[in-house]
């Protein structure tokens, strides 16, 4: 399977802070992760696996497997431990698999480059992202800094770690860019008025 790690950048978005928050932005604003061949665009670029990582052995069952725990995450995220028994049984169940082992190796420079001791596994990859979430959850400070975008329509939850914790979008060049256009056409249509 062939990797299209160019497939549409602005669709695959790493700017909630945590790599369990980035999930869960994959729902927005329609589903991105739709195929397996996006599922393991985005496993590279979330920082997972080593960009040169095979992941041939990936499926459908990855799919279900991301999906499954995206929903679990967003069910603890957004509400709390109000009624989510069975999402923190399975987020804490997820979280008990090692994640993949990493190793340094020589590049052909003589650097040192991080390569993984051999091809990931889905529990690993879940069970890395489970174990990122049950840092986040647990975590009193990072949990107060949870927030949830102000720009129109946008469910994305990221984690502010900004001085005076003043951030309102997930992202400035996105969210924060449609908000000041929409602000000044309304000064614009008021000032036409």
């Amino acid at each position: 399977m062939a990797l299209d790690t160019a497939a549409a950048p602005y669709e695959l978005r790493f700017d909630a802070g945590r790599i369990c928050l980035d999930l869960l932005a994959t729902t927005h604003p329609v589903e991105r992760l739709d195929s397996v061949e996006v599922l393991c665009a985005w496993i590279v670029a979330s920082g997972l696996v080593p960009a040169d990582t095979p992941l041939t052995h990936a499926g459908v069952s990855w799919l279900v497997g991301f999906r499954e725990l995206r929903g679990r995450l967003g069910q603890l995220v957004r509400t709390g431990s109000a009624g989510t028994d069975i999402a923190l049984a399975r987020v804490n169940e997820l979280a008990r698999v090692a994640p993949p082992a990493p190793r340094a190796v020589s590049a052909e420079d003589g650097t040192l480059v991080r390569r993984l001791d051999g091809p990931p596994e889905l529990a690993a990859l879940l069970g890395a992202i489970a174990r990122d979430a049950v840092e986040l959850l647990t975590d009193p400070l990072a949990r107060a800094g949870l927030r949830q975008c102000a720009g129109d329509n946008c469910p994305i939850v990221y984690l502010d770690t900004s001085r005076g914790r003043r951030r309102r979008w997930c992202s400035s060049e996105v969210c924060g860019n449609r908000e000041r256009v929409a602000r000044h056409r309304r000064r614009a249509a008021l000032a036409r008025a």
